[in-house]
């Protein structure tokens, strides 16, 4: 099965979704900065990073950033979270190489995780 690493500072959404994937049969492991999520991203190589933006100690953009200047996270899958509206987003996740920004506030968890299987299949 996949392998997800939700890197998420508000415990209960980094929790709501992991049991959501958990429950699909997925291998899911989380972080709440950005420092912690490149670790956990190095150590468990995962199919898909599921990340929010604006996070203490690193947020996601730089995160992203020093995800991608590595062999072993250069190709990683990675969903943005966030609710900053698109008006608001870093121009530079384009860059880093994003496949896709899901606002929270607009989308289940069901949503979320038909939208990560479709990333998964791709």
């Amino acid at each position: 099965m996949p392998k997800i690493a939700i890197i998420e500072d508000d415990q209960a959404i980094s929790q709501m979704y992991r049991f959501k994937f958990e429950a699909e049969g997925y291998t899911v492991e989380t972080a709440e900065n950005g420092r912690l999520g490149l670790e956990l991203a190095e150590s468990l190589k995962p199919d898909i990073i599921l990340t929010d933006l604006m996070m203490p100690e690193m947020g996601g953009e730089e995160m992203l950033q020093l995800l991608r200047a590595t062999d072993w996270g250069k190709d990683i899958k990675v969903i943005v979270l966030t609710n900053v509206g698109e008006q608001e987003l870093p121009p530079k996740l384009k860059e880093l190489g994003v496949s896709g920004v899901i606002l929270k506030a607009a989308m289940t968890p069901r949503q979320i995780a038909e939208m990560v299987k479709k990333q998964l299949a791709s």
